[in-house]
């Protein structure tokens, strides 16, 4: 139950920040959205789940565990953070899913979801949102405009409940990753990502 953290000289927050289903804290994603998270003067602590760790000790993926083994999980890693800084938690995907359930029952100052499944690929009836309007804490999504678990066209037109707000990122996969003929880079894309999810974390510490 270990937290990998990414300690900023002078933060201003924290951020418990959970890796999505089929890759984990030691992904790409999760590793650099924590160094640039950690510039951006957030303190990011990173977690795999038990799952995860199975699959890295039998050197073969495993199928994530149920919602509620999965949230029982993230709040045992909870409870070992100080409160020294302001607390967040979040995730990329299912971790910002897993997050944003927590938050239904747990405080925390705010909730940061870097490509939210709103629904499951090609399976647009079956949403992930009815818990929204139970949120404890804000939620601020980071979502590629490409996401195929949810893209800017369907998503906005969705009638979300509760203190949601959603960042679009321009020509993003579900990764925040662009096509090439887009012009923008990856690189771009996720530094972006980093400052308005970094953004939002300071301006509710403020309020």
């Amino acid at each position: 139950m270990a937290i990998e953290w990414f300690k900023s000289d002078a933060p201003v927050a924290q951020l418990l920040f959970a890796h999505g289903a089929g890759a984990g804290k030691d992904s790409e994603f999760m590793q650099q959205m924590a160094q640039l998270l950690m510039a951006q003067g957030i303190n990011v602590g990173l977690f795999n789940f038990e799952y995860m760790d199975k699959a890295l000790l039998l050197g073969r993926n495993q199928p994530p565990q149920r919602a509620d083994k999965l949230i029982a999980y993230f709040k045992q890693i909870y409870a070992k953070l100080d409160n020294n800084l302001p607390i967040f938690i979040g995730g990329k995907s299912m971790g910002g899913r897993m997050a944003s359930l927590l938050a239904c029952e747990q405080t925390v100052k705010g909730v940061i979801a870097f490509g939210y499944p709103f629904h499951p690929p090609k399976k647009k009836d079956t949403l992930r949102t009815a818990h929204f309007s139970e949120l404890l804490a804000p939620l601020f999504i980071v979502q590629g405009e490409r996401d195929t678990f949810g893209e800017r066209a369907f998503v906005s037109e969705l009638p979300l409940l509760g203190p949601i707000t959603i960042a679009w990122i321009d020509d993003g996969d579900h990764s925040l990753v662009p096509r090439k003929r887009s012009g923008f880079t990856q690189a771009q894309n996720w530094q972006h990502s980093a400052k308005l999810a970094a953004d939002f974390m300071k301006k509710v510490t403020h309020d």
